[in-house]
């Protein structure tokens, strides 16, 4: 089954290098949507249901973290946070906030590919 995937990133050229490493990892890609910030993604869900979400923590407008505790208002999407925020803090934050994984940057398509694998139980 193709996964409908959501990433939230304020760099486009970071969003491409997520998709690409979704592809290397193995992952079957159908539809991926981007956004640029939080403000972006939670209107996004309101439009369309996606079975994924990737989103980094530093952006503009509405950060990872608001955008993840605004997220779990009203939706179940896992969210796996993508970033250079690699803190034993910042993950407990993001963990206590909903986040059904952490992967931090950079990253290679088997480190995305094991959290994919836990957090979908594929």
């Amino acid at each position: 089954m193709s996964l409908k995937v959501l990433l939230v990133d304020d760099s486009a050229v970071m969003r491409k290098m997520v998709t690409r490493t979704l592809r290397q990892a193995g992952i079957d890609l159908g539809e991926v949507l981007e956004a640029a910030n939080g403000i972006e993604a939670l209107e996004v869900l309101t439009n369309q249901v996606v079975d994924l979400i990737l989103c980094d923590w530093n952006m503009p407008e509405m950060d990872g973290l608001t955008f993840l505790k605004e997220a779990r208002k009203q939706y179940q999407t896992p969210v796996v946070m993508l970033t250079t925020e690699s803190s034993q803090e910042k993950i407990s934050e993001a963990m206590a906030a909903g986040a059904n994984a952490y992967v931090s940057k950079p990253f290679t398509p088997e480190k995305i590919g094991t959290s994919l694998s836990q957090v979908l139980g594929s």
